[in-house]
């Protein structure tokens, strides 16, 4: 028996070269398509992001009151008046402890609720629904919300604290210094504790099933599985969640404004609203530009020092926690 191979050959198609005028015209058309989708978003940014903080860094070498010519050149004087006025630096420390409250309070309530609605229990959706819902009401509805709760002797706030016998809190809740901005704080925490458990909620269903199994199949107990195994693999998540936090802590403005506006006696006034004061209120935008511009290095410096420092193995991909090795 003979084998016949048949030779089978595919002739080549040859490719002809691009012209130079060729290559250069499709080369201008995919940088017009690029150019197609980001100068847009770039006219956008200039105009909104950049032009505001130029502005607002020139600003601030002036006396100005917000109508006419800059013609009053101060230099740092705004700025020296800053670090020496003791509500501003009163200020930072309410900042201080609004981050504080909410890494150690409300971060860790949102982590036990998402833990809580990630088991198996009936009307869980229901639940976390419930506990989003607050999130999507704007900072205003919410103020005004809780203003009307706490008012003095109507209130549902003054009737809760007669009935469980805390008559001491009735008709102080925002209009004593020492409870304001706790007070404020609580509603803080009612407003964006949900954001934080739907974010703690997609980390902890992002983690395999059968890792929890096997360290269960091992003899570690409900704590030491959360402790050993779940926590670090939230570590991402949990670091995301404290950046977003303290950066809002920071620049919160809309729900003191409308509760409180930073009263009584300055007890829970913030550093946007002591810019908004200046710069609308006593027209002294050029002091109001200052503040601005500390506000916004504060915010810069702290998010450049925590990506390099603390983030820096997540955007590099890794999910556990812990330092470079």
């Amino acid at each position: 028996m003979t084998t016949l191979t048949e030779e089978r050959t595919v002739d080549a198609v040859p490719v002809r070269p691009l012209s130079p005028a060729r290559s250069r015209l499709r080369e201008w058309a995919r940088w017009a398509s690029v150019a197609w989708f980001l100068v847009p978003a770039l006219v956008l940014f200039l105009v909104f992001v950049l032009a505001p903080i130029v502005v607002a860094v020139y600003t601030g070498f002036f006396k100005w009151g917000g109508i006419g010519p800059m013609d009053d050149f101060v230099g740092f004087a705004n700025y020296t008046r800053l670090f020496a006025d003791q509500v501003f630096l009163g200020d930072l420390g309410r900042g201080l402890y609004l981050i504080v409250l909410s890494i150690t309070v409300q971060l860790p309530f949102a982590l036990f609720t998402a833990v809580l609605l990630n088991q198996r229990l009936r009307g869980r959706a229901v639940y976390r629904m419930l506990f989003f819902a607050p999130y999507i009401l704007s900072e205003v509805v919410t103020a005004v919300l809780f203003t009307m709760i706490f008012l003095p002797d109507d209130g549902m706030a003054d009737h809760l604290a007669g009935a469980l016998g805390l008559e001491g809190l009735q008709g102080t809740w925002l209009a004593d210094p020492s409870t304001a901005l706790p007070t404020v704080f609580v509603v803080m925490t009612w407003k964006y504790f949900g954001f934080h458990m739907m974010l703690f909620l997609a980390g902890l269903q992002g983690i395999p099933a059968e890792l929890l199994e096997a360290a269960s199949l091992d003899g570690a107990g409900a704590w030491r599985r959360f402790r050993y195994v779940t926590l670090p693999l939230l570590g991402p998540t949990i670091r995301i969640s404290v950046f977003l936090s303290i950066i809002g802590s920071i620049q919160l403005f809309d729900l003191v404004w409308v509760m409180t506006a930073g009263g009584p006696n300055h007890s829970s006034e913030t550093m946007a609203i002591s810019m908004f004061q200046f710069g609308f209120k006593r027209y002294q935008v050029g002091y109001a530009g200052a503040i601005s511009v500390v506000l916004f290095m504060i915010s810069l410096i702290f998010s450049l020092f925590y990506q390099r420092y603390v983030l820096r193995r997540d955007l590099s991909g890794a999910v556990t926690s812990g330092g470079d090795r």
